[in-house]
């Protein structure tokens, strides 16, 4: 006599789901219960608890705010929009007439390469047109538009009409999977810290003490934390934004990529080392 089958994944989920969940935290509840019987993984688990948090998240949760908008001006020389480009390492960025207020599209880097190549430019006429969204839309509204609209930036505004920060389809999804990696991201196979520019170095959060230290000649301690993003945050007393600077010992440390769960990116910088006084 044949054995019976083996329930399959998707068997033994609905199994464990034949209760129906009364609210959210009841079905968290089952999903983590599901997780422990590894029916799930965690990265399963993450992706779909990421997608719940989402439909009650707004732009404002996630959006850069306005300070820390890379923007180009229409004034600057071609050549000095392509330091600036290569410097920050954007995809896109908001181009601007008198100010922050005046965005008047979105550049795209790759465009640059016409310029460069010898090709006929009108850095105006380049510019692909300005998504402009309120503090208030709801993040799973907004990947659906983005899905829908082949955009990949929206400029955020507040009720006065100001612009208030920036928002990309990779801020939205990476509420939902973690950290998203482009082509001017650190390679994911490749070294934790790599020089970007000027004796400045882009350096992943994730990068172990022990591995920091040997490379900057610092002496952390790795007793309450492992990486280097664990030591930035007690610092910081809490979870630093994208933009925001800390010195320790003699390094500088400005946050690049991060996200509302954790950092992701660092630019680190030595700092010149005072004199010593004269006996």
């Amino acid at each position: 006599m044949d054995s019976p089958a083996k329930p399959s994944l998707i068997d033994r989920i609905s199994a464990l789901l034949s209760r129906e969940p009364e609210d959210r935290e009841d079905l968290l509840a089952l999903l983590h219960a599901a997780f422990e019987r590894d029916l799930i993984d965690a990265d399963a688990l993450s992706i779909i608890e990421g997608a719940l948090q989402v439909s009650d998240m707004q732009v404002h949760d996630v959006m850069v705010p306005r300070a820390q908008m890379d923007c180009v001006s229409l004034d600057t020389p071609v050549e000095e929009i392509a330091g600036f480009v290569v410097d920050k390492g954007h995809s896109r960025f908001p181009a601007i007439g008198e100010g922050k207020d005046d965005v008047v599209g979105i550049l795209l880097a790759k465009d640059l390469l016409r310029y460069f190549a010898g090709r006929e430019f009108d850095l105006r006429g380049m510019l692909r047109p300005a998504v402009f969204i309120p503090e208030s839309k709801r993040l799973n509204v907004l990947l659906r538009e983005f899905r829908v609209s082949h955009n990949h930036m929206a400029i955020v505004v507040d009720e006065y009409g100001g612009v208030a920060g920036l928002v990309t389809i990779e801020d939205v999804l990476e509420q939902i999977v973690g950290d998203i990696e482009d082509e001017y991201d650190l390679d994911e196979l490749g070294d934790n810290i790599r020089l970007a520019y000027n004796g400045r170095y882009r350096v992943k959060a994730t990068t172990e003490i022990e591995a920091f230290n040997k490379a900057f000649a610092t002496q952390f301690g790795d007793d309450e934390y492992d990486t280097v993003g664990g030591l930035l945050i007690r610092q910081f007393g809490r979870l630093p934004h994208r933009g925001e600077t800390i010195e320790l010992d003699g390094v500088k440390f400005q946050i690049l990529r991060a996200d509302s769960r954790r950092l992701h990116s660092l630019l680190v910088e030595r700092l010149p080392q005072p004199e010593a006084a004269a006996e």
